[in-house]
């Protein structure tokens, strides 16, 4: 590996760490699957020159194969003439394509079984593709579930922002209206004992207690009454 091949992967392993911190999970589960679907495209790319050099390989056997059977073809003919030293040169030939046609065919073999290999690697490769897809679909629906759970669960509980706003003006409220429902009976209380006075009202203190004392005198008197007709009706 080379130093700025290093470099480049220290800087990314920092980079990647720092993303990570504020990691969108969903986004991640994305990602991941579009560098699987690329790493699966770089297969067929080489799956292709592969099976592009096999094929090539094949045609060069089949070539290999009519330039044999055309020399043996040639040797017959030449000794049907009486003319061996011609037989004898194409039969050489048909040797030497017979030699091309077997080093040919071993590196068929050798291509032809990576070949396989790629294909075996590609199926699987796109087996476990669609396996990570559906379930980074599913992590992801159950991830936005979750996460609208909790954002309702902090709006009712009071964590979120709406809520918790209305909490604070709700307790604002309350603690004013208790404040202005003691100020109130400590004023009751105040006028009661006289201390503060109704404006409107011109009496002195002892005229305020003498009407208070007739009123309650009155209302004895008007019971008093009361009971004694009844008893009387009863009689």
């Amino acid at each position: 590996m080379s130093i700025f091949k290093h470099a480049a992967n220290i800087l990314e392993a920092r980079v990647n760490k720092l993303l990570s911190r504020a990691e969108d999970p969903a986004a991640t589960l994305d990602l991941s699957y579009e560098k699987m679907l690329a790493s699966l495209q770089e297969a067929k790319h080489h799956l292709a020159d592969v099976v592009t050099e096999r094929i090539s390989l094949e045609n060069q056997i089949a070539q290999a194969q009519k330039l044999a059977a055309r020399a043996e073809e040639d040797a017959r003919m030449a000794l049907n003439a009486n003319r061996e030293d011609l037989a004898r040169s194409a039969l050489a030939e048909k040797q030497a394509e017979a030699q091309k046609i077997t080093a040919l065919q071993e590196a068929h073999d050798t291509v032809a079984a990576q070949a396989q290999k790629l294909m075996d690697y590609e199926h699987a490769l796109q087996e476990r593709i669609e396996q990570f897809r559906t379930q980074k679909e599913v992590m992801k629906s159950q991830m936005a579930a979750a996460q609208a759970q909790v954002k309702v669960t902090e709006s009712l509980t009071g964590l979120g922002h709406g809520l918790d706003d209305a909490g604070d003006a709700l307790r604002r409220v309350q603690d004013r209206t208790a404040h202005e429902q003691a100020k109130a009976q400590a004023m009751d209380g105040l006028l009661e004992s006289g201390v503060i006075n109704d404006p409107l009202d011109h009496r002195t203190q002892t005229d305020r207690e003498m009407d208070k004392l007739r009123a309650t005198s009155g209302v004895d008197d008007d019971l008093a009454r009361l009971k004694a007709e009844l008893a009387a009706k009863q009689d």
